[in-house]
Parts: structure tokens; C-alpha cells; sequence
């Protein structure tokens, strides 16, 4: 029993929308790591790029100035690839995380769905809203749209993880590293639908 003049407590939600909650807080949590490990993987591949460029430019003075001397272009070369390999295992590590919260992301999507078919079976398509406004299959409508995002940036990212030590147009260089920091697929309504859950469920004061 509650002591006089105490606030009352608020109703306890039901196990499928304390899960849908807590689904809500598992996105926002994944999409900050994404973002993360999207920062990082930009720096790396940008000393990727940048190792490339200076390689490229050394070998060039060095066949001029060396050109009878076989051994120094070959040791400078041999420097920058271990540097190079050593960026290339990294930027591929990031991308490994990047692939581990995409599974994440596709699991909250299948629980999601779980949820919503578990609801319309015991209470129909007209059940009372969770949390304010939202009818309970749209959680899994936004996820399915979140997901869809980053599965396209996911592809983006491993293309360019297996192409970018490998290319020798500066050009296409500048491309890989632009879409990597600015992942194209990932469109700004990402944001607006994670605040409109995180909204939705209380996580987010109005």
C-alpha cells in the first residue's frame, strides 16, 4: 500500500511494450556506435588514401633521382605497404563492427515484428496504443525503414573496404572517402524517426 501523500506510481506497461521500449533504446544505442565506428573508419581510410598519394609520389621522384639504384625504391615501398596493410586490417575490423550491429539492428527488427504479430493474434488489428499515438505495427514500419538504410550503406562500406587500397585513380580515392563519411544511403529522416520513437515511448520528454 502506498504511503499517504506519496505520488502515485505510474501503470506498469505490459511485457510486449516494456520490450518494444526497450527495442526503441537498443536503436538509439546501435546508431550512436554506427556513428562511431563510421568517424573512425573515415580517419583510417583517409591514411589509407593519403599513404597511397605519398607512395605514389615518392616512387615517381625516386625513379628519377634513383634510377640506377634498385634497392631504395624498393625499400620505401616495402615501408609503406606494411603501413598500408596495417590501415587496411584496421578499416576492415571497423567495418566487421559495422556488420555485428547490422545483425543487431536486424534482430530488433524480427522481435519487433515478433511483438506485433503476438498483439494482433490476442487483441486484433484496433488494440489500444502502447505508449501515446502509435498503432503497434508502425515500431515495426520505422524499423523496417532503419534497417533498410543501413543493410544499403552496409554493401556501400564493404565495396569500399575491398576497393579503396587497391585503386590508383585519385579521383575515385575522393569519391570512396566522401561517401564513406557522408554514407549516401543513410538519409536524414533516419533521425526524425528514431526521435519520433524515442518520443513516442518516453524515452524523449516533449
Amino acid at each position: 500500500m502506498a504511503a499517504k501523500g506519496s505520488t502515485p506510481r505510474t501503470p506498469a506497461l505490459s511485457v510486449s511494450a516494456r520490450k518494444i521500449k526497450d527495442n526503441v533504446a537498443d536503436w538509439h544505442n546501435l546508431m550512436m556506435k554506427w556513428e562511431t565506428l563510421n568517424d573512425n573508419g573515415f580517419t583510417t581510410a583517409t591514411k589509407i588514401v593519403n599513404i597511397k598519394i605519398a607512395k605514389e609520389f615518392k616512387d615517381r621522384k625516386l625513379e628519377i633521382e634513383y634510377d640506377n639504384i634498385a634497392s631504395e625504391p624498393g625499400r620505401l615501398s616495402l615501408d609503406h605497404n606494411v603501413e598500408l596493410e596495417e590501415c587496411c586490417t584496421e578499416l576492415l575490423g571497423i567495418f566487421k563492427n559495422m556488420a555485428k550491429i547490422h545483425q543487431k539492428m536486424e534482430k530488433l527488427c524480427s522481435t519487433t515484428k515478433g511483438i506485433c504479430d503476438l498483439e494482433t493474434y490476442h487483441h486484433g488489428e484496433h488494440k489500444t496504443p502502447f505508449f501515446h499515438t502509435w498503432p503497434t505495427p508502425y515500431f515495426y514500419e520505422v524499423s523496417v525503414k532503419l534497417l533498410d538504410m543501413y543493410s544499403k550503406e552496409l554493401k556501400l562500406k564493404q565495396t569500399i573496404v575491398q576497393e579503396i587500397a587497391h585503386t590508383t585513380d585519385q579521383d575515385l580515392m575522393m569519391v570512396y572517402l566522401s561517401s564513406w563519411l557522408y554514407q549516401p544511403y543513410i538519409e536524414d529522416t533516419n533521425k526524425v524517426l528514431l526521435e519520433s520513437m524515442l518520443l513516442e515511448t518516453g524515452h524523449r520528454l516533449v
